[in-house]
This record gives C-alpha cells, sequence and structure tokens, in this order.
C-alpha cells in the first residue's frame, strides 16, 4: 500500500509544484491549471500517434509547447488582470478553462484515446509486489523535475528573482528586477510543468478533454495541504494525498470508488485543523 501510494505522488508533485508557483509568485490562482495538463497530455498522445515518438522523448517538445502558449495567455489576458479584484481573476481563470476544454473537444472529440507505448504492460518484480514499469518511470522523472525546479529557485539567478519577487514585489522592483519579466517566467513555468504531467500521463490513464478538473482539484488539494503559495511542502503534501488514497482503495469496501474524493475530506480536515497549511 505504502509502495502504490508513494508512487502516485511523484505525478502529483509535479502538477502541484506548478501550481503552487503560480500562486506563490504571481498570486493568481489559477483554474485552468488542469487544462494545460490536458493539452500537454493530447499533444503526447498525438505525436505517438502520428509520428511514434513515445511521450517520454517528447517531453522536451511538449515542454516548450505548453511554456510558449503559457506565455502567451499570460501576455494576452493574466497580466491585464493582476491588480483587478480576485473575483475578476478567478473568473477569467475559470473562463479559460472552460474555452481550453471545448477546444479539445473540438478538436480530438470527447472519447477517451489511449496511447498504446511497447512497455505499457511490462512489470518488475520488487519483494513481493509487481509494480509497473511506466509507474517507476513517471514518478523516478517527476521527482527528479520537481527537485530540479527546487534547485533552480534555490541556487540560480532567476530562481532567486523569482524568490524575491514572491516575498516583495516592490522591494524586488526597487532592486532592479524586472518584475513582469518574472511573472512572464513563472506562469509559462507553471503550465509547462502542468504539460509534462500530463505527457506523463499518457503512459498510464487515456486522455480525454476532462481530465484537466480532476487535477486541477487534486493539486489545490495539495496546496491547501502544504499551505497555499508553499511550494517546499509540496512534495509532503503529495505523499499525504497519495498515501491517503492509497489507504482508502486498499482499506475501504469499495475503495476504488472512493479514493477518487479522498482530496475533499483532506481539504476540509486541514482547513478546520489547520488553515494555513501543514507543511508552513
Amino acid at each position: 500500500m505504502l509502495i502504490f501510494g508513494v508512487l502516485r505522488s511523484g505525478l502529483y508533485s509535479l502538477t502541484s509544484v506548478g501550481l503552487a508557483l503560480s500562486v506563490g509568485v504571481i498570486g493568481i490562482v489559477n483554474f485552468a491549471h488542469g487544462e494545460f495538463l490536458m493539452l500537454g497530455a493530447f499533444l503526447g498522445y498525438w505525436l505517438f500517434v502520428s509520428y511514434g515518438v513515445d511521450p517520454l522523448a517528447a517531453i522536451p517538445i511538449g515542454a516548450a509547447a505548453i511554456f510558449l502558449l503559457g506565455g502567451a495567455v499570460y501576455q494576452l489576458s493574466i497580466r491585464r488582470v493582476l491588480r483587478a479584484p480576485e473575483l475578476n481573476q478567478m473568473l477569467l481563470t475559470f473562463g479559460l478553462s472552460i474555452f481550453l476544454q471545448n477546444l479539445a473537444i473540438i478538436l480530438w472529440t470527447g472519447d477517451p484515446r489511449v496511447a498504446t507505448v511497447s512497455y505499457k504492460a511490462e512489470a518488475l518484480a520488487v519483494g513481493p509486489f509487481t509494480l509497473g514499469v511506466p509507474q517507476l518511470v513517471v514518478f523516478g522523472l517527476a521527482m527528479a523535475l520537481t527537485i530540479g525546479l527546487y534547485a533552480v529557485l534555490g541556487g540560480t539567478r532567476v530562481g532567486k528573482a523569482m524568490r524575491a519577487v514572491a516575498q516583495n514585489r516592490l522591494g524586488a522592483s526597487l532592486l532592479g528586477i524586472d518584475v513582469d519579466r518574472i511573472y512572464l517566467l513563472a506562469f509559462g513555468l507553471s503550465t509547462a510543468l502542468a504539460g509534462i504531467a500530463g505527457m506523463m500521463i499518457t503512459l498510464q490513464l487515456s486522455v480525454s478533454p476532462f481530465i484537466g478538473l480532476l487535477y486541477t482539484l487534486k493539486a489545490f488539494a495539495i496546496m491547501v495541504i502544504a499551505g497555499l503559495g508553499n511550494i517546499n511542502g509540496v512534495i509532503y503534501a503529495s505523499l499525504v494525498l497519495g498515501l491517503s488514497e492509497a489507504f482508502v482503495e486498499f482499506y475501504v469496501p469499495q475503495g476504488g470508488g472512493w479514493a477518487e474524493g479522498v482530496f475533499f475530506f483532506l481539504i476540509l480536515v486541514v482547513l478546520l485543523v489547520r488553515p494555513r497549511g501543514l507543511f508552513r
């Protein structure tokens, strides 16, 4: 049970750290975050069925494409509401979510699509457990990318500039940091991470225009558990969600259906017990 929960947490971390970056640096709650994941998943699927490119090998292409799309979305819409009331920001990103979902339905229809890679059914025996190769690969790569983001934020000039802007926008501006450029990079990176997570999903699950909402909600749950905008707590919060879902699946009767709703319960408990998050 622990192993399956841990493996699940890798993809959750990668999905959520992008949303945490958007909230922590820019201060905007992006309800369309999951739709960028969905677009990444469809891009990975399309490259696989059209050109035979493995979704993992296509990650650099997908990351660049979704980064550029995210940058365009920021320049055309997000940038214009940064000083608007929070309700306006939420309505804008919610509307963007609906637009992208319906665009995907027009382009690919609402039918689930499956990318059957050659190693999808392969498994490794680890002690008494049999673990799928795609799950192991996705976990390892997702954690590597998440930790890599932490390294970028802590050890590069751009990363330190992002942290400075997150702490004090005015102070960072007085120090000569181009705040708008940092916002653009942060939003583009946030969407690119979601797109990469989507491409990884094609190795394990079917792809449809409707997968984005579920991952948006789970990413919000992880942010609530970690503390809003707390990028450092995302890995631990993802473990909490992954292990909680695995526990329900294994020990609760008919737990497979209940597991997808565990995040609602966790949000409620954390908001009642420790509203600022468990890892702040």
